[in-house]
């Protein structure tokens, strides 16, 4: 989506609106920090977290206001844009990925910040735990360490057969501990399913042909892509290469297999969002947010898509299938 499109979707974003026309003084507007690493690669997260607070009674223009702020990918410009939004004196900030949530938590101790799409927030320093996060900020967290190996055992079932498989890895994305323990739940399900794995690492979008070719070199039969905030605003590029590459390739997030990708299992990164928005109308209605547990997700859901199964001229299991809650054809 181009730059001037994506505004004109969003305009009017940092407007104060008007008092009540009657003359007499209206209701105190809440207003909304909205702070991301790049609005223009998930127009539909936006989307779904102003339906969130529509279904709340929050409606954008006329009893809330919505400030945006925007880094465009440029993550150094995320303190500044922090700190724009704590000198306005918004009501609560709501956050969208780790980097933007941690220039939040700069900016402001005394502001409430909501968790969006933040995938380790105790292990980056975030919060103390999730059930007691404590000071200033709430939300939710994406990570299920658990899921790696869950990951890898359906891409198994969908590529029978297969000895060697490449995960692709952002080192430094999460607290130590936290990629301590997504190693290790790889390796032990290597292990079970019998398969080899090839650990490859990619700091950012300019590692990825190189992190494709070293699969290649390394005679890797398919893909696993760990959650990272990078590989989910990259992920046409990274479908791209996978498909180039001809890799069998399983995301984390249906957006991946919308763009393309074979195959994914997680959160429905949507829904967070949405809910990211109950979070907000409990914070305008009082509640602290170091009452607030985080939450962490319970449903998950499998996605494939037929299409690039077929283009790599694989046959998923009907049973695979049967299974999927998104199936593209």
């Amino acid at each position: 989506m181009r730059r001037r499109e994506f505004i004109t979707l969003i305009g009017g974003a940092a407007v104060s609106w008007p008092l009540a026309a009657n003359g007499q003084q209206a209701a105190k507007v809440p207003r909304i920090g909205y702070l991301s690493g790049n609005l223009a690669t998930s127009p539909h997260l936006l989307e779904t977290f102003h339906q969130g607070l529509r279904d709340l009674g929050y409606v954008e223009g006329r009893n809330a206001v919505i400030e945006y702020r925007d880094a465009e990918q440029k993550y150094s410009r995320l303190p500044v844009l922090a700190a724009n939004l704590v000198g306005l004196n918004v009501d609560v900030i709501v956050v969208t990925n780790t980097p933007a949530a941690l220039a939040a938590k700069q900016a402001t101790s005394t502001i409430p910040i909501v968790l969006a799409f933040v995938a380790d927030p105790v292990g980056s320093g975030l919060i103390t735990s999730l059930a007691r996060p404590g000071g200033n900020i709430t939300g939710l967290s994406l990570l299920a360490p658990e899921l790696v190996g869950k990951r890898l055992e359906l891409l198994m079932q969908a590529v029978p057969g297969v000895s060697r498989v490449a995960v692709l890895w952002h080192p430094g994305d999460y607290g130590e501990r936290t990629e301590k323990d997504m190693l290790n739940e790889a390796d032990v399900a290597g292990r079970a399913l019998g398969v080899r794995l090839q650990i490859v690492e990619a700091r950012g979008p300019e590692d990825f042909e190189r992190a494709f070719s070293d699969m290649s070199k390394g005679h890797a039969h398919a893909v696993t892509v760990q959650s990272t905030n990078v590989f989910f605003i990259e992920r046409k590029r990274l479908v791209d290469l996978a498909a180039k590459n001809r890799l069998p390739a399983m995301y984390i997030a249906r957006e991946f297999v919308d763009a393309g990708g074979l195959m994914s299992y997680g959160t429905n990164v949507a829904d967070l969002f949405r809910r990211a928005a109950t979070y907000v109308d409990k914070i305008l209605k009082g509640a602290k947010p170091a009452d607030l547990p985080v939450e962490q997700p319970t449903k998950f859901e499998l996605a494939i898509n037929l299409k690039t199964a077929k283009a790599l001229g694989l046959e998923i299991p009907a049973a695979l299938v049967a299974r999927a809650d998104a199936v593209i054809e």
